[in-house]
C-alpha cells in the first residue's frame, strides 16, 4: 500500500496493493497497524455507503462538533473527490485538493477531521463507501457551497454541465460565511 501526501500534507491519497488474476482481485482496504505507521491512527466508528447518479454533487459537508475523519473510496463508477481545509490555524486554511476515485483505480482518500468534503459523480452512477472517525450528528453538520468563488474548486464537470444538488447543498453558505474550526 502506498500513502501519498497531497499538497495539503494532512490529506493522503492511498493506493492499495491489488492482487488479481482471471478470477477477480483481492485488496486490503484498511489495517490499523499499516495506517498508524503512516500517520493515520484513528478509531473508526461508522461505515457509510451511498449510491448516486451521474452529475450528482454531494457536499461540501463537515461537522463542527463530533468532527469526522473519513477514509473514502469508490466501489462502482467514478467520482471527483474534494477536501477543503476549514482549520483557521492551519497553513493550508482555505485550500483544497481533489482526486478522481474510481472502482477501476481503487484509490482511497484520507480526509482528516477539520476538512469539508464533497464529491461529484463523473460516471453513469457511483457507489461511494467511507469509514468515519465519529458518529453522524446532524445538529453539528455544516456545509460550504460547492461553487464558492474564493475556493475556486475545479470540479471537472462532465461537459461543463451544472451538477445536481440537494436543496441543502444548493443553499449552503459561502466559505467566508461558513463556520470554521479554530
Amino acid at each position: 500500500m502506498k500513502f501519498i501526501p497531497s499538497k495539503i500534507p494532512d490529506v493522503t491519497l492511498i493506493e492499495p496493493a491489488v492482487f488479481g488474476d482471471h478470477r477477480g482481485f483481492f485488496m486490503e482496504t484498511w489495517q490499523r497497524k499499516t495506517f498508524a505507521e503512516n500517520g493515520i491512527d484513528f478509531d473508526f466508528v461508522q461505515d457509510n455507503h451511498s449510491k448516486s447518479s451521474h452529475g450528482i454533487l454531494r457536499g461540501l459537508h463537515y461537522q463542527i462538533e463530533q468532527t469526522q475523519g473519513k477514509l473514502v473510496r469508490v466501489v462502482e463508477g467514478a467520482v471527483f473527490d474534494v477536501a477543503v481545509d476549514m482549520r483557521e490555524s492551519s497553513p493550508t486554511f482555505g485550500q483544497w485538493v481533489g482526486y478522481e476515485l474510481s472502482a477501476e483505480n481503487k484509490n482511497m482518500l484520507w480526509v482528516p477531521p477539520g476538512f469539508a468534503h464533497g464529491f461529484y459523480v463523473m460516471s453513469e452512477s457511483a457507489e461511494f463507501v467511507y469509514k468515519c472517525t465519529d458518529y453522524y450528528a446532524p445538529e453539528h453538520e455544516r456545509s460550504v457551497v460547492w461553487n464558492d468563488a474564493d475556493l475556486a474548486i475545479d470540479w471537472n464537470l462532465v461537459d461543463g454541465k451544472e451538477p445536481i444538488l440537494s436543496g441543502k447543498d444548493a443553499e449552503a453558505p459561502s466559505f467566508v460565511d461558513a463556520e470554521k474550526f479554530a
